[in-house]
Formats: structure tokens, C-alpha cells, sequence
């Protein structure tokens, strides 16, 4: 799979409109993420923003969603192609209805049900109010990209600490949201009414126009929903 190549965050909005689903980091099909797709001189250059840094302006024009979405990695979901991908991870299932039928965990309801109280949530606040410092509850990593992975939250933003004159340094931190809280609850759930395997379907048929070279079954790992 052979993209072109993305010199700034338009460039990058723009294609995930195109393609529906583009993972961040390389994955096993090659040439097919932002890593692979943008010149090496804009990662991490000193006064130079790249795709690092573009993350935050892209998820704050509401184009499309961003998260742990691919095998428990980053990457981008267009928003038109949001509410099936939403079913299919989903299974059809709004998060009180998956933990009332026993298929959630009491972390897991702890993390969302904070996330929506708030409507959004810095990555140490969040350990800081559902207690997930020293001595306290363990595995916040694994229950937050699970909850990414089944699309109940997504990073809304990414915020960094400034110097003395005012310019961000360091790595952002994740801002959490649901994506209801960013696109609508009515939009988001807008493929409920479809069963969640023919929202799979279409978004298999889609990536395998998109990616006419490359074997069903990697698209279909790339999918994967999780256990």
C-alpha cells in the first residue's frame, strides 16, 4: 500500500476522510499509518511541529475521531465512518447496557462513568479521582485501551506544559472523552439500528477497495475487535 505523503495536519485529516481508518503507527500492512507516511525530518524536530504534534489540532476539528483503536495502537476514524465502526466494537451496546449484562468491569465503569461526569479528563486526573496512584487501584493502561479499543472513549486533545516564555515542551497528555460528548449521542449511535456484524461488513467491503492488494485477513486483524 502506497499513500502520499503527509506534510502537515490537513494532509492527514484529509486522508483519513478518504480512507475511513488510518492507523498511526506502522502495522502489519505495510505503508498503511501516518509513521510511514510522513518525511522523518518533521518527527521531533527542534521548532519544527510534525505528526506528533499535529494530533491535537486534528482531533479538535471534528473530523474525525482519534484513540487506541488498532490492535491497542493509535490511530484515526473518519467520522463518517464512526457510527459503524461504533457498532461493530460496540456490539451494539451502550456502555450502561454492556455492564449491566455483565460484560464490563466495575474499573471500567468507574473510568466512564468519571469520564461523562466530568466531560472530559486529563490522564492524571483521571488516575487521580478513580485512585489509580501508589498503593491504589492497579492496570489503568490496560481498562483505558480496552475502553478506546470498544470506541466508549476517545482523546479529545492533548495538552503540554509550557516554559517560562510560553511554548509547550514535553509530551502532551491525553485528554479523554466519550466520543457522544464530542459528535453527538444521536450521531454516534446512529448505526444501532444496523446489526453489528453488517456494520463490520461494510467496513471490510470499504478497506478492501481501499486496499485492493492486500489480503482480507490483514484487514480483518486490523479490525479486530477486543475479547
Amino acid at each position: 500500500m502506497r499513500l502520499r505523503k503527509l506534510q502537515r495536519a490537513e494532509d492527514i485529516i484529509a486522508l483519513t476522510e478518504e480512507v475511513g481508518f488510518l492507523p498511526f503507527f506502522g502495522n502489519h500492512i505495510p505503508g498503511f499509518s501516518v509513521e510511514e507516511c510522513c518525511p522523518r525530518q518533521l518527527w521531533f524536530a527542534d521548532g519544527v511541529d510534525g505528526p506528533w504534534e499535529w494530533k491535537g489540532p486534528i482531533v479538535r476539528s471534528g473530523r474525525c475521531a482519534y484513540g487506541k483503536f488498532f490492535g491497542g495502537k493509535a490511530g484515526f476514524v473518519s467520522r463518517e465512518w464512526l457510527p459503524d465502526f461504533a457498532n461493530f466494537r460496540r456490539n451494539g451496546y451502550d456502555f450502561d447496557a454492556r455492564y449491566d449484562d455483565g460484560l464490563a468491569s466495575r474499573k471500567d465503569k468507574a473510568i466512564v462513568d468519571t469520564v461523562q461526569e466530568h466531560g472530559s479528563l486529563l490522564s492524571r486526573e483521571l488516575k487521580d479521582i478513580c485512585n489509580y496512584r501508589k498503593g491504589g487501584n492497579k492496570g489503568f493502561d490496560t481498562v483505558i485501551t480496552r475502553l478506546q479499543m470498544q470506541t466508549y472513549l476517545v482523546i479529545s486533545d492533548f495538552v503540554y506544559r509550557k516554559d517560562k516564555f510560553g511554548q509547550p515542551y514535553g509530551w502532551g497528555v491525553a485528554k479523554y472523552a466519550t466520543p457522544e460528548a464530542l459528535f453527538g449521542y444521536d450521531f454516534v449511535t446512529s448505526a444501532y439500528r444496523t446489526e453489528p456484524l453488517e456494520s463490520r461488513e461494510r467496513i471490510l467491503t470499504h478497506l478492501k477497495k481501499i486496499l485492493p492488494e492486500t489480503a482480507e485477513q490483514q484487514i480483518v486483524t486490523l479490525l479486530k475487535a477486543p475479547r
